[in-house]
């Protein structure tokens, strides 16, 4: 059986990290130290975060940069301050998978758009004798856990930590969570 890895990471710290940024564009506050990691590709979301943040920790690979990866669009509420968010009280994990702002998408809108490159990237993962890299968002990387477990409202209780790494396991059927929040550097 054919055995690939896929790498799903999320961008460094914002120089707004007190906002939610989904399609709002902000760069890094400090760019990340390379990272020794061979990696057979390197799929980055359009932000800026991301393309930074790719920048840094691989430094010599060419970024195949993927619409489908942006981070959940919040709509009127992005970019606004966490403290000015509206108190949307307590929800379950299913109703906050369905939970859309105006103008904006859910996470399952957002699993969606971003599955079928995720999907891409791991059956590339899968022909390659190194793992593949994606560098995103927090929501990214809570679909690639979505897509492990089979479960999309589950995955919005992990805490997705800046350049944290989520690792998983591809194999042709399904996905194995390997490590969540890991330290590549």
């Amino acid at each position: 059986m054919k055995r690939g890895e896929l790498i799903v990471i999320r961008h460094g710290k914002t120089v707004s990290p007190e906002t939610l940024n989904g399609r709002n564009d902000v760069a890094l506050a400090q760019q990340p130290e390379p990272v020794s990691l061979k990696i057979g590709a390197l799929w980055v979301s359009p932000a800026i975060r991301a393309r930074e943040t790719a920048a840094g920790l691989f430094p010599d690979h060419k970024q195949k940069i993927d619409a489908r990866l942006w981070e959940q669009d919040f709509g009127v509420m992005d970019g606004m301050a966490f403290a000015d968010l509206p108190d949307i009280g307590v929800l379950s994990k299913p109703e906050l998978a369905d939970l859309k702002a105006e103008g904006g998408e859910s996470f399952h809108d957002m699993a969606a758009r971003a599955e079928p490159a995720l999907r891409e990237a791991a059956a590339l993962a899968l022909d390659s004798d190194a793992p593949v890299a994606v560098v995103a968002h927090a929501g990214i990387v809570r679909v690639a856990l979505a897509m492990a477990m089979e479960a999309a409202p589950a995955a919005l209780a992990y805490q997705i930590a800046y350049e944290g790494a989520t690792r998983l396991s591809c194999f042709e059927g399904g996905f194995a969570v390997t490590a969540v929040n890991e330290r590549l550097s």
